[in-house]
Parts: C-alpha cells; sequence; structure tokens
C-alpha cells in the first residue's frame, strides 16, 4: 500500500532532494561547501524577499523562535506576542522563560487577531520593545496579516519578529517591502527538505537590537554566526546532508518562480476546501485561510482519533490531528511542500471512505468533483 503523508510538516520532498542528499561527505569548512552555504543564504533572500542578512543553524525552527528572542531584548523589557493558536502561545511561554514582561493578545482559535488592537496596545505601552507573530497559525490554518503589523511597528519604532516556518514559501511574504525586522524559518515545510535547519533573516534595526540585548546566549548568538558567514562557513559542526538538499530545494523553488509557486499552493487549498465541503464538512477557519494548512472540524459523532487511524491503517493516509484545545476536535490535511493535485484527490476519496465507514452521510464523489472544479 503507497503511503500519502498530508500533514503540515515534516512534508514529502521530491526525489531530486533527496538524490541531492545522498552525495558523498566533504568538510564543513572546505571551500566546497563554502561555496555551497552561500548560494544556499543567496537563495534563502529570494525565499524570504529580502536583501538582508540571513543566518542557517542546525535547529527545529522552535530553536530559530528561541534564538530571535535571546538577541533582541533583555530581562524586563515588555513585548507583545499574537497568541491566536497553539505557536502563538509558544511565543509567551519562550518569552516568559526569558523574563521578557509578555502582553498576550489572543482570540477565538480560528480568527485573526484586529491589527487595531495590535496599534491600540503600543499606544498605550510605550515601552514595547517587540511584536511577535506568527504568518501562519499552523494549528488553525489561519494567515495574520503581517503587512499591517509591518506598518504599525514600523510608525511606532517597534521591532516585528515573524515566525514563518509554517508559512515561507507557501504564502506571499515580502520581508523587506513589509518592513519586517526578523522572519524564522525552517527547512522541514514549504522548502522541501527533512526537519533539521532553521533560517533567520536579520535587518539593520534588529541588529542595533542584539547590540544592547544582555541575555545570554553561546550557540544562538547572531554575531557568531555572521562572523563565520563572512568566511564561508558554519560556526558549529552542521547537518551537512541536509545543507546538500536544501541546496536543491532552493534551486527547484528559483527555477519555477515564487510567483507561480504561491500561485501553485493558492489552487491546492482552493481545491481542498472545497472538497472539504463537498464531505460535508465544517472549516474552522472562518477566514484568512492558509495556502499551507487546512483545519476541518470532525463531526460530532465521530471520534476524531478513530478518523485518523483509518485513514492511516487502512488507506495509508496520514493527516494531522489538533493541538491542544482542538486535539480530537478537527483534522489539518497538510498541501504544502512536494504535494501534488493527485495527492490531494487521494486524500479526499480516502476521506470520503473512512467517513462513510464511520456512519458520517455525504453524497459519494461531490468531494473529488469539487475539488476539481476548484482547481481549474
Amino acid at each position: 500500500m503507497r503511503k500519502y503523508l498530508l500533514i503540515p510538516g515534516p512534508t514529502p520532498i521530491p526525489s531530486r532532494v533527496s538524490r541531492a542528499m545522498q552525495k558523498p561527505m566533504i568538510g564543513h569548512r572546505s571551500p566546497e561547501y563554502g561555496e555551497i552555504l552561500k548560494r544556499v543564504v543567496e537563495n534563502l533572500k529570494y525565499l524570504f524577499q529580502t536583501q538582508n542578512d540571513i543566518l542557517v543553524f542546525s535547529s527545529s525552527g522552535t530553536g530559530g523562535m528561541e534564538a530571535s528572542i535571546v538577541n533582541l531584548l533583555s530581562p524586563g523589557d515588555k513585548a507583545i506576542a499574537l497568541a491566536s493558536g497553539a505557536f502563538g502561545e509558544r511565543f509567551v511561554k519562550i518569552l516568559g522563560s526569558f523574563g521578557i514582561e509578555v502582553i498576550p493578545l489572543r482570540c477565538e482559535w480560528r480568527e485573526v487577531i484586529d491589527s487595531k488592537l495590535v496599534a491600540r496596545e503600543l499606544d498605550r505601552n510605550r515601552d514595547i520593545r517587540a511584536v511577535f507573530a506568527t504568518l501562519v497559525e499552523t494549528s488553525t490554518g489561519v494567515v495574520n496579516d503581517i503587512r499591517s503589523l509591518g506598518k504599525i511597528c514600523r510608525e511606532r519604532k517597534v521591532l516585528l519578529v515573524v515566525d514563518a516556518v509554517s508559512g515561507l514559501g507557501v504564502e506571499e511574504l515580502r520581508t523587506d517591502d513589509w518592513g519586517v525586522d526578523v522572519v524564522i524559518s525552517a527547512s522541514q515545510k514549504g522548502l522541501m527538505t527533512p526537519p533539521g535547519l532553521s533560517f533567520i533573516s536579520i535587518n539593520q534595526r534588529a541588529w542595533e537590537a542584539r547590540e544592547t540585548s544582555r541575555i545570554y546566549r553561546f550557540y544562538w548568538d547572531f554575531k557568531t554566526y555572521r562572523e563565520f558567514l563572512e568566511k564561508g562557513q558554519p560556526p558549529y559542526t552542521p547537518p551537512v546532508s541536509l545543507v546538500f538538499g536544501l541546496d536543491e530545494a532552493l534551486k527547484m523553488i528559483r527555477e519555477e518562480g515564487m510567483e507561480t509557486v504561491w500561485e501553485r499552493y493558492k489552487r491546492l487549498a482552493k481545491a481542498t476546501r472545497e472538497g472539504v465541503k463537498g464531505l460535508g464538512l465544517e472549516l474552522l477557519a472562518k477566514g484568512n485561510f492558509s495556502n499551507g494548512v487546512t483545519a476541518v472540524k470532525v463531526p460530532e459523532n465521530i471520534d476524531g482519533s478513530e478518523l485518523l487511524k483509518v485513514l492511516r491503517e487502512k488507506y495509508g493516509v496520514t493527516l494531522a490531528g489538533g493541538q491542544e484545545r482542538l486535539k480530537g476536535k478537527i483534522i489539518r490535511i497538510g498541501h504544502m511542500g512536494y504535494i501534488q493535485f493527485k495527492d490531494i484527490l487521494v486524500a479526499l476519496e480516502s476521506l470520503e471512505k473512512a467517513l462513510l465507514s464511520l456512519g458520517h452521510r455525504l453524497k459519494k464523489g461531490e468531494a473529488v468533483k469539487r475539488a476539481k472544479e476548484a482547481y481549474k
């Protein structure tokens, strides 16, 4: 039975990337590795839509989130965290662990936090140093309005830090044009590479903040990474084979073109949402739908865990469940990474069969029909 992985990370990877990772090992301080690292950084700049510095870390996306905090702030500083889901709440936890006075802005876990609330909070608290936000709240399938936040933060001279782990390469993100000071991402989602690498873009305002930050750091120090990058090296031993794979994945994105990639994911997402509606299911998000993941409410008469088990064991289709307060209440369909339209159709067909076997009433064939119409 063929296996289909449609979760919001890690995502399927192309055979080109797999082959690249099988290349013979080289030294991470060799001139050859230096050339690869230089090319990777330049192509990441294209992906981030930035001319800012980009640093590459051997870590998960959460490592990148922590790195952004320890390089920008000091204990006792004030910061806003937009907590509209599990990953916004993660920023709240990390900030609090370093003694930052966090002002969490929350909403229902299917909505977008209104940028006007952020502006109002910044105007009430003139000593806030930074705003932390997510581009895509993976737990709910909602996209936040980073463009508006960038304008608000620039006008008030407050740093904007964005977790784009589930958004980079999938959603439109224009780091420089939108005035985002720091953007964090990772390898295992839209970049079509296995987990283990994170990336951070840093503008001049963020570098100035790093000079005054008083949180202790060693492994995460931005300055150390920049100094070594100027020599074409990483400061510490990287996962060399992953970098080989990333290099190939970025070449593929450049070949297709960023605008074309964004449009492709938009079509896949629209087809998925329409297919889900054809199953008689309700989308979790009220709007601002992500192009990388769709969150779907599980019918009240069906056990969400059992539904996922049937899909995985009987049909070879792996979807994701809900996180924290949404556990058992939703399923999440990932359509980022190396996902094709035919994979979406297989997932919808399998979901239809699984739902029928568990007693859900639906119109057979409607999901695939609506998905195909939407994809056109």
